[in-house]
């Protein structure tokens, strides 16, 4: 059974995009025309190489920011600030899923590679405010993203989190990687599966399985 495998957990972290609220709400695709837009004024490149830009330095760094401040030592925090103003109306607050973290044994965290004031606002349109004892950002992983194993020991370590008694649920499965190396249970939060030994379940609806766990 699935419950078996998570009866050692007590510390529950969440990833937010895509996780904590379904990819059809498309929030990212407004993030995403906040970033081009930044690369585009902070590097003074037209629209196609400011999107390429963005694309490449996700995939070479783990996040568009990441790239920005190795390659040209950006300023993070007014980059955290406009590209999380966005309108937050897609989202609609889920009571069930609300229940199911509410239940959880133990302590549950959000970590994102997103900043944690944005983190707040989209919990609070979920429903999902006051239900986590923890809300870390990029900012709070000296800005090193997700899938860095440095940035999770950064965070685990200030959250106080026990990776051998911790899960981790998340969309993208590059992120899942050195959570698995650091010995945590590890969920895959998305429509399709992806193989990968460091992905021990995959879940196309998060409330669904944390009412297996309970």
């Amino acid at each position: 059974m699935v419950k078996s495998h998570f009866s050692h957990v007590r510390h529950w972290v969440f990833d937010l995009d895509n996780t904590l609220y379904p990819p059809s709400a498309r929030l990212f695709d407004q993030i995403e025309v906040k970033m081009t837009d930044y690369v585009m004024a902070e590097l003074g490149v037209d629209h196609a190489e400011a999107d390429r830009l963005r694309k490449h330095y996700w995939r070479e760094h783990g996040t568009t920011l990441a790239g920005l401040m190795q390659e040209h030592g950006i300023d993070p925090d007014p980059y955290l600030v406009a590209v999380h103003d966005i309108s937050f109306a897609p989202l609609d607050p889920d009571a069930e899923l609300a229940a199911r973290i509410r239940d959880l044994p133990g302590r549950r965290i959000v970590y994102t590679n997103g900043s944690a004031p944005y983190a707040e606002r989209v919990l609070e349109a979920r429903g999902l405010a006051g239900l986590f004892d923890g809300i870390y950002g990029v900012e709070h992983a000296d800005y090193r993203p997700k899938p860095e194993r440095q940035a999770f020991d950064t965070v685990f370590a200030k959250a106080g989190i026990a990776p051998q008694s911790a899960a981790m649920f998340e969309d993208d499965p590059r992120n899942l990687a050195a959570p698995h190396a650091m010995g945590m249970r590890t969920v895959h939060v998305a429509p399709a599966p992806q193989d990968g030994d460091h992905i021990h379940h995959h879940t196309d609806d998060l409330t669904g399985f944390l009412s297996r766990l309970l």
